[in-house]
């Protein structure tokens, strides 16, 4: 193993999460590959609702994996003294604090999403392995500087959709590649709910204050300083300043499943459209109905769909010339074209590939405690992880584009030289 070829201050210093704190070992000096049998000790920053599931995860994997989760971290003290309580963990007001304990091999950040690239870059800088809550950051460029950093310190970074914890997909893309589906030509998805009066307004806590119990500016951090709202506190999800709403909340967890089956990487073009069409009193900046047409170089359109105010399911589907592949809750259907049942074109070819309708019924799940094991498993084995840097950053592109597509009403696309967005 190699020490991380930085020089650890100016780093720090120029991500802005300062100095004071800088720890003097190496990136991996406490981060190295644990033995099979070794326990694994662990951090969660952020104890809110997603931080809650992660605790509650991981304390049903304490004895059957031989994981322990030893600090906790939150700048609300309600939720850190019940997430202390419920762990008997250590407790920190400050990330940073939390991440410069030595002997933790891997941290979870659960926290809104304009932290994620701060604090994964200062756990990466102190030689703890990753679980970053989806998507990895609020821009392109910042998720760039992770997919940089985590290659550089050769650790184990998941990025949180655990649907990728499901092998549906793969086994997906492995009938793809061999030519079952034809050649894609487009996919559909969606994620929809239906709220009553406004959406995603989640209860506020009447106990949260400023001046008693949490550090507002701490919890603000990197983004637009503001006036206490405990709105935006308790749901930062409808705020551009914290979140890209539908697309990096939802979306992302269903684009990635097409990137992952069909092998995909950068879109080519994107365009979002969609408005707040039923909760027009809502104080929410992001739309109530959202939706984006992604063009990948060749093929596939990805098209996904979300309103907030109706929930009738669109099928989730990858078309090809051939065949048609449906997912299902237990896995998926391939069904050929009836183009192809006739053998009305290059029969031969057709009855050489075998062509029937398949059924695959999943071994997986979309699950926090299977995400957890595979990070586990690729610290400790190097086992190949789910859902990696670069398959967080595929899906980072193309819900970020969205957003700004969406934003600037504009039609985007990607500049694969440089790695940037453009006009088209």
């Amino acid at each position: 193993m190699t020490d991380i070829k930085v020089n650890r201050r100016e780093f720090l210093n120029r991500v802005g999460v300062g100095v004071a704190v800088v720890p003097t070992w190496t990136a991996r000096s406490y981060a190295s590959i644990p033995g099979a049998n070794e326990k694994l000790l662990i951090g969660i920053i952020g104890c809110g609702k997603m931080g809650s599931i992660h605790l509650e995860a991981l304390l049903t994997l304490q004895e059957t994996d031989n994981v322990q989760v030893v600090s906790v971290c939150d700048i609300y003290s309600k939720r850190l003294t019940a997430a202390a309580t419920r762990s008997s963990a250590t407790s920190f007001s400050d990330y940073q604090d939390l991440l410069s304990q030595k002997n933790l091999d891997y941290a979870v950040i659960a926290t809104p999403e304009h932290w994620h690239h701060k604090m994964a870059l200062f756990a990466l800088a102190t030689g703890k392995h990753v679980y970053l809550e989806k998507p990895m950051a609020q821009t392109i460029p910042q998720a760039q500087e992770i997919v940089r950093e985590v290659k550089k310190s050769g650790l184990k970074m998941q990025v949180g959709v655990q649907g990728m914890s499901d092998e549906t997909y793969q086994v997906a893309n492995d009938y793809i590649r061999s030519g079952t589906l034809g050649k894609v030509v487009m996919a559909q998805i969606d994620y929809s709910r239906n709220y009553a009066d406004d959406f995603w307004a989640y209860d506020i806590d009447p106990e949260a204050n400023p001046n008693t119990n949490l550090n507002w500016s701490a919890w603000l951090g990197p983004a637009p300083k503001q006036p206490w709202d405990p709105r935006r506190f308790f749901q930062w999800r409808r705020y551009w300043d914290y979140s890209g709403g539908i697309a990096t909340d939802l979306f992302i967890h269903r684009v990635t499943r097409i990137i992952k089956s069909v092998g995909l990487t950068f879109p080519e073009h994107v365009v979002a459209t969609g408005g707040t069409w039923q909760f027009e009193n809502s104080e929410a900046e992001i739309p109530d109905t959202f939706n984006m047409l992604c063009d990948y170089p060749g093929g596939p359109t990805v098209s996904l769909i979300s309103s907030m105010a109706n929930d009738f399911p669109v099928d989730h589907v990858i078309r090809g010339h051939k065949a048609t592949l449906r997912f299902t809750k237990e896995g998926f259907i391939i069904t050929p074209q009836e183009l192809i049942l006739e053998n009305k074109v290059a029969p031969e070819e057709y009855r050489a590939q075998e062509l029937w309708s398949k059924v695959y019924r999943k071994k997986g799940a979309e699950d926090v405690i299977l995400h957890h094991q595979n990070l586990q498993n690729a610290i400790r084995n190097g086992s190949p992880l789910n859902c990696d840097e670069m398959l967080g950053y595929y899906g980072s592109v193309v819900t970020s584009m969205g957003v700004d597509s969406f934003r600037r009403k504009k039609y985007l696309r990607w500049d694969p030289k440089n790695q940037q967005v453009k006009l088209a």
